[in-house]
């Protein structure tokens, strides 16, 4: 998400560090850079002419010009303007209900239904409570199918009464989940093409006899400005709580979400970031600004950490830092990264990527797989004594796996020289090879 902003902003950034002094000429372009970048991002451009006017006026300030460090003061003035256009702090949920309601709305195709499912599992993962889905969507064909196959994978029930009226659905859906102790109420309704009386009659209806905590848009962050129309479509007659901006994995320009906090006063909660069902995140203003700059997102990269890595991986993490660890350490430290999601996406969370020549990183799942099934096909003694893998051993490792002896010898080298690599770090005695 947001790589082409992101790559022009970091320049930016890197050239602006490399001033000694800052004048009004050099200000104008690199505001003019940052203009250019943000417009090719699909911001709108009353947003954009905004930020740059806040941007220069603070840029030329008695701050910047005083500092011994003017790049610097500059970066941090970008970085602050870029958080408060994304809504400065990140707005959380309200879940004071008992059961709390949540109501997602928006348009056909915007990723609605799945979304909800997203939306249910995390927060059973978060707060560790009960989530009910109901089907209020009885227009759009296989849409009742659809959630309940969702709720199926996530072990979530769903509550349906197949094409009946919506808001009697939601209104007995409500009773259900107070006699059998549901904490949150996920209502999914109907979508249009486009937003008609019939749709937003509907939704006032449902809005009017349930009074949810959250009424949340769902709007697929590829339609770019015309986003910013549909949600001005919908708070008009509903009273939104907040965004979910979709498909921000896809190929979008990412403008939409620079765009939607200024003109709309709308915040965005979370944003999808993958297919899967894991795949939504909470939007953290300040994360995202730092992500565009090219900073980097270490708090995300934890709290991705924490969610899938238990006390059987950590022991095993506490070996590898010591540089003591074997192939079955080795084998779970793989399957806990693998939990974390595509590793080319965290590569580049870490500060720096860019530099390092990591942003570009493409790491085939399939050679993760491979390693995988060399160490699976060795016996627990082979994984905990590698050393003593002598020829015959490794031609059985190679046929069990489907792999060739050589990979097998491959990959035993690689972990003889990770272990070399990880004792020298502890040692303090770590030298680049160039």
């Amino acid at each position: 998400m947001f790589e082409n902003l992101s790559s022009r902003l970091e320049n930016v950034v890197n050239k602006i560090k490399g001033y000694g002094k800052i004048t009004e000429e050099n200000i104008s372009d690199i505001t003019r850079e940052i203009r250019l970048a943000l417009l090719e991002a699909d911001v709108n451009y009353t947003v954009v002419k905004e930020f740059i006017k806040k941007v220069k006026e603070k840029a030329l300030g008695s701050e910047v010009s005083k500092s011994l460090k003017p790049g610097e003061v500059f970066v941090k003035i970008l970085k602050d303007e870029l958080i408060e256009l994304l809504g400065g702090e990140k707005k959380e949920l309200n879940l004071k209900g008992s059961p709390a309601l949540l109501m997602l709305v928006g348009l056909q195709g915007s990723g609605k239904t799945t979304t909800i499912g997203k939306l249910a599992l995390h927060l059973r993962k978060k707060h560790n409570k009960k989530p009910l889905l109901v089907a209020c969507d009885v227009y759009r064909p296989a849409a009742i199918d659809q959630l309940k196959q969702i709720g199926k994978e996530l072990s979530i029930e769903v509550y349906e009464e197949g094409n009946s009226n919506p808001v009697n659905i939601a209104k007995n859906a409500c009773c259900y989940a107070e006699e059998h102790n549901f904490d949150y109420v996920l209502i999914d309704t109907a979508g249009r093409l486009h937003i008609d009386d019939n749709l937003m009659d509907e939704l006032n209806a449902l809005n009017q006899e349930l009074k949810p905590q959250e009424i949340i848009l769902v709007i697929d962050s590829m339609m770019g400005q015309d986003a910013i129309n549909v949600i001005n479509g919908f708070n008009e007659k509903l009273p939104l709580t907040g965004a979910i901006l979709t498909k921000l994995d896809g190929d979008t320009k990412g403008g939409v979400a620079l765009s939607i906090r200024h003109l709309t006063n709308l915040p965005i909660k979370f944003i999808g970031v993958s297919e899967k069902m894991d795949g939504l995140e909470p939007f953290y203003p300040e994360r995202m600004a730092t992500r565009i700059l090219g900073m980097g997102d270490i708090m995300s990269m934890i709290e991705k950490a924490e969610a899938v890595i238990d006390e059987e991986a950590l022991s095993s993490a506490k070996k590898f830092s010591k540089g003591q660890f074997d192939l079955e350490d080795f084998l779970k430290q793989l399957k806990q990264i693998k939990k974390m999601g595509p590793l080319e996406n965290l590569i580049k969370l870490i500060p720096g990527a860019k530099k390092m020549g990591l942003n570009n990183v493409k790491i085939d799942p399939k050679q993760m797989a491979h390693i995988e099934a060399i160490i699976l096909s060795m016996t627990p003694y082979e994984r905990r004594h590698p050393e003593n893998l002598k020829a015959t051993r490794k031609v059985r490792i190679a046929k069990g796996s489907g792999r060739t002896v050589e990979e097998v010898n491959r990959l035993l080298k690689q972990f003889e020289q990770m272990k070399l690599m990880m004792k020298q770090f502890k040692n303090g005695n770590f030298k680049l090879p160039f």
